[in-house]
């Protein structure tokens, strides 16, 4: 009898964990695997895009101002500051020179309108451009330059060309050298050209004794065919030299830095600013146009 007592205990025990068992599963059910799903979600909104970043840091635009050929009132080209650029408060009119992409990247477009950087000019006169000048410290002056005779100084730009009606021909980069007290003379000193798809370098070299630094003593060089490929150009000045490099993986292309010429061991004595863009080579019509498309510019400067 006492077994049988005992026995009909354990049975009532036995029900009852099973009994608090089951309600503790309802009250309490496991999560499946799909509901955690929109936690990993949020993690990837917050995560800020690649192509955010490269927009940000692909021009540091408060060293540079644009130029587009269009009449500021006076005849002459328009200057664009950085902080217009960078608010998107471009007008309509130099919208059509100018604008940025949806890859970050930035529309060069230009053709011969008569309105120059130097003033008015007819058909046959000077060329028109759409390009960045260089402010070298940030300080929005245009004496804000650098000096070959000291330290190292490098622009690297990327950009491909979509056309170049005309002759062909575009500046895409330059060294650009600026009159100052005592020393006369603006020479660009330095014009990287596209020409039909080749990367010509175009640099003056010292000329006759007492004469100015001008196209009359300059020298061109061939360097590389990129086509309407995208590709890099470097110019660096070191010790007083040029060198330059260029790189298009599309045409498998990859020139390292290579000595161009002594510019202070020729006694270049001009301080400069880079420039880079689209200055059209041509003036023979108001319907050729040229076009380039600005990736990325990187400048370094060490005193």
């Amino acid at each position: 009898m006492k077994i049988k007592t005992n026995l009909q205990h354990e049975l009532i025990v036995l029900f009852s964990l099973i009994f608090m068992t089951a309600c503790s599963a309802s009250d309490n059910p496991k999560t499946p695997e799909a509901e955690k799903e929109p936690e990993e979600e949020v993690e990837e909104e917050v995560t800020p895009p690649v192509e955010e970043e490269e927009e940000i840091t692909n021009i540091n635009w408060k060293n540079w101002y644009l130029s587009v050929p269009i009449d500021r009132g006076n005849g002459s080209a328009t200057s664009i500051g950085y902080e217009d650029i960078v608010n998107d408060n471009l007008t309509e009119n130099e919208s059509q020179y100018f604008y940025r992409n949806e890859d970050g990247s930035y529309t060069l477009y230009t053709k011969f309108t008569g309105f120059t950087t130097s003033g008015q000019a007819d058909l046959g006169g000077k060329y028109c451009r759409t390009e960045l000048r260089e402010y070298w410290r940030g300080n929005q002056d245009t004496n804000d330059n650098w000096s070959m005779a000291t330290g190292t100084h490098i622009l690297e730009s990327t950009m491909h060309v979509d056309f170049v009606e005309g002759n062909g021909r575009t500046i895409v980069a330059q060294i650009h050298g600026k009159e100052s007290a005592g020393i006369s003379g603006n020479p660009a000193t330095v014009k990287i050209r596209w020409n039909s798809g080749m990367i010509q370098i175009d640099y003056y070299t010292k000329p006759a004794e007492g004469e100015a630094w001008t196209s009359s003593y300059d020298k061109k060089l061939d360097f590389g065919r990129v086509d309407n490929e995208k590709f890099t150009f470097k110019i660096k000045i070191e010790n007083g030299k040029m060198y330059c490099a260029l790189v298009c993986e599309a045409k498998d292309l990859n020139i390292d830095y290579t000595e161009i010429y002594d510019y202070v061991g020729n006694g270049y004595v001009h301080e400069n600013y880079f420039k880079t863009g689209n200055y059209f080579g041509w003036h023979d019509d108001y319907e050729a146009a040229a076009q380039v498309v600005l990736h990325e510019v990187v400048t370094e400067h060490t005193d």
